[in-house]
């Protein structure tokens, strides 16, 4: 059930905080906005790929950085390695107006129950360029709470040390005022205590800051979506909605 939180103009003056954090992240040089080009190197292997990256570098015009990332192909299973590109002037950050919010709701702030496993255990999540294909993410337990009389058991993924909750629910894709973003929402998952993935105890699901993927920002993300056991039936109408762009900007079109 939701838990008590702090006086609600306190809370809410940390949303407010909290969605000035976004903005600034999401519009920074390096923020999800400026992302121009993820470009995968059949030619180059991880030993080469700094090189190859400083190479393309060094031909970008002031403002764009290059970044190297890694991944594994989906079918064999082998290393590929590329860069991305990133323009702090691109036309998506041009265009940005800013990403509408519900209204703060403290009944939406949610205890849950984290049940680690052991060993690592992985969970197959479609990606949203990966034309229905999956890639198994690492999810250390299960978390697990009820509302509204329905309980609810969801698997969130190591997110480089951090869990991270990728759900759907009856907003995404709606048109008007309570739609969210098609492809599902993220939500970091924060403990109660100080314990790890591998310890059992409280988490706390604060639905109010849930925010939309970085695929909802650039087509050049390959966003995890949420598997069967993370979608509600019901809206969850808290959090981040739909990237607003200003008149005529069309962010597939880029």
């Amino acid at each position: 059930m939701p838990i008590d939180t702090a006086p609600h103009h306190d809370a809410t003056a940390e949303h407010d905080a909290w969605r000035q954090d976004r903005r600034a992240a999401v519009t920074a040089p390096l923020g999800n906005l400026a992302l121009v080009e993820t470009r995968w190197l059949p030619d180059e292997t991880p030993a080469t790929l700094d090189e190859a990256a400083a190479a393309i570098a060094a031909e970008q015009a002031d403002g764009v950085t290059v970044t190297t990332l890694r991944r594994t192909h989906l079918e064999t299973g082998a290393d590929e390695v590329g860069i991305r590109r990133w323009d702090a002037a691109a036309p998506a950050v041009k265009a940005f107006i800013d990403v509408p919010v519900f209204p703060y709701d403290p009944s939406w702030v949610q205890t849950a129950h984290f049940t680690p496993v052991d060993g690592s255990r992985t969970v197959p999540f479609e990606h949203i360029r990966d034309n229905g294909g999956s890639r198994e993410l690492v999810v250390p337990g299960d978390i697990t709470f009820t509302r509204d009389g329905t309980t609810y058991t969801m698997s969130a993924f190591d997110d480089g040390g951090t869990l991270l909750l990728v759900f759907g629910d009856a907003t995404n894709g709606v048109d008007g005022e309570t739609g969210t973003y098609g492809a599902g929402r993220f939500l970091f998952v924060e403990r109660t205590d100080d314990g790890g993935f591998g310890t059992e105890g409280e988490v706390v699901l604060d639905f109010n800051r849930a925010f939309v993927p970085p695929c909802g920002f650039s087509v050049q993300y390959n966003c995890p979506m949420p598997p069967a056991q993370n979608r509600f039936a019901i809206e969850v109408r808290a959090g981040e909605r739909l990237v607003r762009f200003r008149d005529g900007f069309d962010l597939y079109a880029v």
